[in-house]
């Protein structure tokens, strides 16, 4: 069974491990590097739990009996409102989390923050050499909207952006 649920004011050093192990193990998916946030400081990280108009989820792999989330997440998510549309962004799960539900938990816990916040669809960029993650956003409805950018972080990769209705 997988927990989500939206990271406190108080989390930045648990947003903090995420986010840096997210960006060390898959540096191509994300639009930002772990050099440019390693030296964040605390203030910039709690600076971003606390962003008017978005959320940041944290997925668990909840154990019989375990309490689910006193564990590291195994999973990261975030959605961002933004000229008047949601964005998923910084989605990452743990290697030794993947296929467990993780990712799919995050994209429904994201899809119904956004949907109670009156939004009828929910965006994302994926970077277009990342199959896992294109065919987990297709399992979960999202369909290629046919824009395209380079990948801030790694101009040579291009990615893709993807809608789902809500």
């Amino acid at each position: 069974m997988v927990v989500v649920r939206a990271a406190g004011p108080g989390e930045w050093a648990t947003l903090r491990e995420v986010r840096l192990a997210a960006l060390r193990e898959a540096p191509s998916a994300f639009a930002s590097t772990h050099a440019r946030e390693e030296p964040f400081t605390e203030e910039q990280w709690r600076g971003r739990l606390s962003r008017d108009g978005s959320v940041t989820l944290f997925g668990y792999l909840a154990v019989a009996g375990s309490g689910g989330d006193r564990a590291a997440p195994a999973g990261i998510a975030g959605v961002l409102q933004q000229g008047g549309e949601a964005d998923l962004v910084s989605m990452w799960v743990r290697p030794a989390a993947r296929g467990r539900g993780v990712g799919e938990a995050l994209i429904a816990a994201a899809a119904g923050w956004a949907k109670a916040r009156d939004h009828d669809s929910l965006y994302l960029w994926v970077t277009a050499t990342n199959a896992p993650a294109r065919r987990l956003y297709e399992r979960c409805g999202f369909a290629p909207t046919g824009e395209s950018q380079p990948l801030p972080s790694d101009p040579s990769l291009s990615e893709i952006r993807m809608s789902r209705r809500l």
